[in-house]
């Protein structure tokens, strides 16, 4: 299993309880490039994926419908898939 599998799987089993930081992280791992933000949030986009994720931290957590946003997206553009492509 791959680091971003890991990741992904992390996010699928428990949106309710996922660090901001670590939402970030999976975001980065996935090719999102943070863009900016005021205060607790923060823009990420991605080249080629028209959504853009807006994440926001409530007490060092991550809003479970911001983490779902991030589950929809990568299965959207089967972005697991395309760590198998790079290989």
């Amino acid at each position: 299993m791959t680091d971003k599998e890991k990741l992904y799987n992390k996010l699928k089993e428990n949106p309710r309880n996922i660090r901001f930081n670590k939402l970030c992280q999976t975001a980065e791992a996935f090719g999102f490039e943070f863009k900016g933000g005021k205060g607790s949030h923060r823009i990420y986009m991605k080249k080629g994926i028209n959504e853009m994720l807006n994440f926001q931290s409530v007490h060092g957590k991550a809003k479970p419908y911001q983490v779902r946003q991030l589950i929809k997206v990568i299965e959207k553009y089967n972005l697991l898939k395309e760590e198998d492509d790079d290989v």
